[in-house]
């Protein structure tokens, strides 16, 4: 039984890890999106869908996407996503299970997410 656990927490290291670099990458972009007006950010989600329409992935356009999400929370509701909430993020928009908890900011970590997967232009829903 002790080795089952210990694979599954071996495999979230694993995966915390992986992302840290991705993290990293978005944590690079923040002083740029600061210095963003706020009616540049509806042009930045253009760009976004734009991008996508011509092939990009979603992945490559995640770092700059939850930059901007991250911005838009600081200056909106005054929280800025701790680098915790970016990876369950991240793994939320791979349409996997992130446990977060309670106080740990759930609803905070799906905001990236969701603004990621819409930004396809299908529906996204959020289940608690």
């Amino acid at each position: 039984m002790l080795q089952l656990f210990s694979k599954f927490f071996n495999a979230n290291e694993k995966e915390i890890q992986n992302l840290k670099p991705l993290v990293a990458e978005i944590n690079a972009l923040e002083p740029s999106v600061k210095k963003l007006k706020d009616a540049d950010f509806p042009k930045k989600t253009k760009e976004f869908k734009k991008r996508i329409a011509n092939g990009e992935s979603l992945d490559s356009i995640l770092p700059e996407a939850f930059a901007l999400t991250r911005e838009a929370a600081q200056r909106t509701v005054g929280l800025r996503h701790y680098d915790v909430q970016l990876m369950a993020a991240t793994i939320l928009s791979r349409g996997k299970i992130a446990e977060q908890k309670t106080g740990e900011g759930k609803t905070l970590s799906a905001i990236p997410a969701l603004y990621l997967n819409s930004l396809t232009g299908k529906n996204v829903h959020l289940v608690t």
